[in-house]
């Protein structure tokens, strides 16, 4: 397949600026940066190709407990509703926390945005260990409107997967569950962890998931050093 594309330099070449008066130095190098972009995007969808053909993930045989939108006490497969995959993200709202962390908070955000349209070819759940009325009280605050939430029953779901620590601080999980019959498997989940962030760099999964970062990666500036979103300006 990848000998049978046209090679990305010579696609870069139908590139034209959008405005006049470009220098050569500018169409010059922009017409590389187009080709390393191409280059990057074959790259994302071999990423896909080879996710998807992940031979079949271990079964979870444990029965993790949690509590619905209507406080109804369920099990994981019963997450995915009419769906043959869950998505699942935890995010940082333990009992302990008095606001919900601000970058699981921008995150959900922009899912929030596309919520409907992801429920349309898979099951999205967001798990927390609060209350389930707690973080649907959150989401109303925030106008969330198309994210279902789901309340952890105890601890074990979250200690398992390694989010949460010894003094009940948490980290997020994004993980990617497939229904096998009457068995449930984990098919995907973002495993890098902050050991593999590269010097100078927050931990942060490729291609990146936040569109926040995605869009200021395109700005002059980038994403900065010491910048983070907040709950309110």
């Amino acid at each position: 397949m990848k000998d049978s594309l046209t090679p990305a330099a010579e696609l870069a070449k139908k590139a034209k600026t959008p405005f006049p008066g470009a220098s050569p130095e500018y169409e010059s190098a922009r017409q590389a940066l187009l080709a390393e972009e191409i280059e990057f995007r074959r790259h994302m969808t071999r990423l896909g190709e080879r996710r998807r053909a992940l031979p079949p993930g271990p079964v979870i045989d444990k029965n993790y407990r949690f509590k619905d939108e209507q406080a109804f006490e369920v099990g994981l497969a019963d997450l995915f509703g009419d769906k043959d995959t869950l998505v699942t993200y935890f995010w940082m709202y333990g009992p302990q926390r008095e606001r919900p962390c601000p970058m699981c908070t921008n995150w959900l955000g922009s899912v929030n945005g596309n919520a409907a349209d992801i429920k349309q070819r898979v099951a999205l759940k967001i798990l927390g260990r609060s209350p389930v009325e707690r973080q649907y009280a959150f989401a109303q605050e925030r106008g969330w409107r198309d994210l279902t939430f789901v309340q952890t029953v105890g601890d074990d779901y979250a200690k398992d997967l390694g989010v949460l620590l010894p003094d009940g601080s948490e980290y997020p999980a994004l993980i990617v569950y497939r229904r096998d019959g009457d068995k449930v498997r984990l098919f995907w989940a973002s495993e890098m962890t902050k050991e593999m962030a590269d010097p100078g760099q927050d931990p942060r999964d490729a291609p990146d998931i936040a569109s926040l970062w995605s869009l200021l990666d395109l700005t002059p500036h980038g994403r900065g050093n010491d910048w983070y979103p907040k709950l309110a300006y």
